[in-house]
């Protein structure tokens, strides 16, 4: 008897699944298993939003794959000997999974296929979570880009993104062991990834809905509405301008591929401005996943190395945590921040200004964001996440020039005119007139039981300046 294990990992997701395609083409019985590895050499543990987020995903595709005849099995641990396990287990000679691009990830993969060699099992693997795989851009000169724009332009001047596949039918009835029965698979509820005292997810279950079919239901609305306009919404936080689909390609329910030709179904070859910009977008994500994949240490090395020297500030116990609590006294960051806690996601333009705030203004090491982000958002990823924050710090790849600061009131005022996005998460703000809304501190005590600035912005901005000038004269 053969057998055939599919390994599924960020690509919780029955459509346009390779490695899943390939393996009901088989015909085989089949084992598909999830694995939660916390612990192989590298792997870096979830986060505790993304944690929520992985549970409920995983039960959508549990109950999508019984549907189609198959089962989800669930292991917890080091993942290449769960992998040798089960293999021995349902007598499995063939073994596929889609390709990851963490150099830990890439690791035990590739260890994997030289015990699949040596044992005599088929391992093949397949590129289904970016368009563009990281060796494949590469310069004249034959190294990865450094600079983002010409990355995406060598991207578009390629062949066009593969057409998606669409989900199987049927699959192979599961795969059973040596005594006839099948596998064992864990309790997701014994796996602990919901938080329970407290429970802070009550926002986060209003906003979102995990699992392959959110992530259909996103697009549509995103194509069918904000995407005709997304170079302008896209900037205005209180508006539903973007397409909120980053933590469902977090995890794979849908495939770029997808997103990608379901644009150019709906609006045709001669895409227009702004979903142009929307597919440039994208192309960033993909950037960040080269960059990973080039500099794996990204979460925790400067890209650029003369920032080794950059003198970060500690920032007191105070000032940390009114930053995370949405304390500070600026009504975007707190906004954004609190934002972030009740739902797990904060708007792009906000989050660029609270990132600012946090490495600029209070002079903190751009880590310290980081790991709080990892921690707090469904769609924190290993690639964009640190590649994102280096890009506010300066440290990073085609970085934001050391000399801009955002300046929160002038980006509220200019985003957020009316004040509907800071209104909404700053009820103590409700009372205060258009322009008050942005500057609460000159509203003479109608903005009851909101704090002062923790700090001074002109103050602040001179100090980064002079810091960053030290670098840069060093």
């Amino acid at each position: 008897m053969s057998a055939t294990i599919v390994w599924l990992r960020d690509d919780l997701r029955l459509d346009d699944n390779p490695a899943l395609t390939e393996a009901a083409a088989l015909g085989t019985p089949l084992t598909v298993v999830y694995i939660l590895d916390e612990e192989s050499p590298g792997i870096r543990p979830l986060g505790g939003a993304v944690k929520w987020w992985l549970h409920h995903s995983l039960t959508g595709l549990a109950a999508s794959l019984e549907a189609v005849g198959s089962r989800l099995v669930l292991r917890r641990g080091p993942a290449a000997p769960i992998i040798r396990e089960l293999a021995a287990e349902t007598s499995a000679n063939t073994l596929v999974w889609n390709r990851r691009y963490g150099a830990p990830e890439r690791a035990v993969d590739a260890g994997l296929k030289s015990w699949a060699a040596s044992e005599g099992i088929n391992a093949g693997s397949f590129q289904a979570n970016l368009l563009f795989e990281p060796w494949t851009v590469r310069t004249g000169g034959g190294g990865p880009y450094k600079v983002f724009t010409p990355f995406w332009k060598a991207c578009l001047a390629g062949a066009e993104p593969r057409q998606p596949q669409p989900a199987p039918e049927r699959l192979p009835g599961p795969a059973r062991t040596g005594h006839g029965t099948l596998p064992s698979s864990d309790s997701l509820d014994g796996w602990g990834l919901l938080p329970r005292r407290p429970d802070w997810s009550t926002g986060l279950a209003a906003t979102w809905t995990p699992g392959e079919g959110g992530a259909h239901s996103r697009l549509a609305d995103f194509v069918d509405g904000p995407a005709a306009e997304y170079g302008t919404g896209r900037d205005i936080p209180g508006v539903e301008g973007t397409s909120r689909l980053s933590p469902h390609l977090r995890f794979g329910e849908i495939s770029p591929f997808r997103i990608w030709h379901t644009l150019l179904d709906h609006f045709g070859p001669r895409i227009p401005a702004d979903v142009g910009i929307f597919r440039s977008e994208l192309g960033w994500r993909e950037f960040c996943w080269q960059l990973l994949y080039e500099n794996p240490d990204l979460a925790t090395q400067n890209y650029r190395h003369e920032f080794d020297r950059f003198q970060w500030q500690p920032p007191s116990k105070a000032e940390l945590e009114a930053w995370q609590q949405g304390r500070t006294g600026y009504p975007l960051v707190d906004a954004g921040m609190r934002q972030l806690w009740q739902t797990g996601w904060m708007h792009n333009r906000v989050r660029m200004a609270a990132a600012s705030f946090l490495v600029k203004n209070l002079l903190a090491d751009w880590r310290l964001g980081e790991a709080w982000f990892w921690d707090t958002l469904v769609d924190a990823d290993a690639a964009s996440n640190p590649a994102n924050w280096q890009w506010v710090a300066g440290s990073g790849a085609d970085a934001s020039p050391y000399f801009r600061i955002f300046n929160p009131v002038t980006q509220s005022k200019k985003f957020d005119a009316p004040g509907r996005y800071l209104r909404g998460y700053i009820p103590e703000l409700a009372a205060l007139d258009d322009k008050s809304v942005h500057e609460p501190w000159k509203a003479n005590g109608d903005a009851s039981g909101y704090p002062a600035p923790i700090v001074d912005l002109a103050e602040t901005r001179a100090r980064a300046l002079a810091a960053y000038q030290r670098l840069k004269d060093a």
